[in-house]
């Protein structure tokens, strides 16, 4: 199968590209970053890059929380505008398949459990609750505290920032297009991606990857919050290979299928410097208070139903995985 792979170049997009060749696909990488730089935005550019192609690996994105409101146009001008360029060629070419990398970051705050009233979705935490260092968002209906636990991917969505609100666009114009063509899509819903050629420190970049920049630095990871925020941390070798699994799926056709890509295994921000910085040799994490407008408390995946349907689950351990990470190199972005 030739595959074309938006964002080709970059951290996640690359390590895709290895895993379709390793599974014998022909991976055409389209990034800004080639040579010639090729931007998803340009309809002439990636009606020339589809000729040929029978699916799509659509990886290209402006990543992370950012820097506040002050970059919304360029997340929808990247995010969405560049999407909706893609598709629309995709559509003119005849290509009907797509793989979408999709973010947990849909979900807002993940699933919650009141003793008295059951599942609550909590709404965004308060300013004046943040300040005074109350983390935990409480129950909506009764103000009592809450037990997190995994999300599904039939969860209502609720982003809670600009990247986030791009990602379901995305979504949206990806169903969109596949009722439109008859086409197949899957949006993978990435939880924490880390691993190796992970971008080095930028206002965009993941937490692992904060952390990371700082030990190289010879810096104690400052971490938000009282670092019991949980998480779900992927590998970016299992996220490349649900995205091979994702294409040989008999997805159907007309619609968009989502799946959460996720380890299963929910670990604290905390834990998560801890491990790396053990890994790495120090110096250890502190625990800074203060925390990003934006953020959520908890979100962890339920990952069951892409195991089950694409046969697709999780190699590196976390453990292992942070070893690895304390010593891999990382990109200049």
């Amino acid at each position: 199968m030739r595959v074309l792979v938006t964002g080709g170049a970059g951290f996640i997009g690359s390590h895709v590209v290895s895993a379709l060749r390793g599974h014998g696909h022909e991976a055409v990488v389209y990034d800004v970053r080639a040579a010639p730089p090729s931007d998803v935005r340009d309809p002439y550019a990636v009606g020339r890059a589809l000729a040929g192609v029978d699916a799509v690996c659509h990886q290209a994105a402006m990543v992370g929380l950012g820097t506040g409101f002050a970059d919304a146009a360029e997340y929808v001008s990247r995010n969405d505008l560049g999407t909706a360029v893609l598709l629309t060629a995709m559509a003119e070419a005849g290509v009907r398949r797509l793989v979408l990398a999709g973010s947990m970051v849909v979900y807002g705050e993940g699933r919650y459990v009141c003793e008295r009233h059951g599942v609550v979705r909590p709404g965004p935490r308060a300013v004046a609750d943040l300040d005074a260092g109350r983390y935990e968002p409480p129950c909506p209906r009764c103000g009592a505290d809450l037990v997190p636990g995994l999300v599904g991917e039939d969860a209502p969505v609720d982003p809670r920032n600009v990247y986030a609100t791009t990602k379901l666009a995305q979504e949206h114009l990806a169903a969109a297009w596949a009722r439109a063509t008859g086409g197949s899509a899957v949006s993978l819903r990435y939880h924490n991606v880390y691993g190796p050629g992970m971008p080095r420190d930028t206002p965009y970049a993941g937490v692992a990857s904060f952390f990371r920049s700082a030990l190289a630095r010879g810096e104690c990871p400052r971490v938000f919050e009282d670092g019991r925020q949980r998480r779900d941390f992927v590998h970016v070798r299992d996220v490349a290979a649900a995205n091979a699994a994702a294409l040989r799926a008999d997805s159907p056709p007309g619609a968009l299928t989502v799946y959460n890509t996720g380890s299963g295994e929910p670990h604290t921000v905390g834990e998560m410097a801890r491990e790396l910085a053990a890994a790495y040799g120090g110096p250890e994490p502190v625990v800074a208070g203060g925390y990003r407008l934006g953020d959520v408390r908890h979100i962890t995946a339920d990952s069951t139903r892409i195991r089950a349907e694409l046969g697709w689950k999780p190699e590196v351990g976390f453990a292992e995985g942070m070893r690895e990470f304390a010593r891999a190199g990382m990109r200049e972005e």
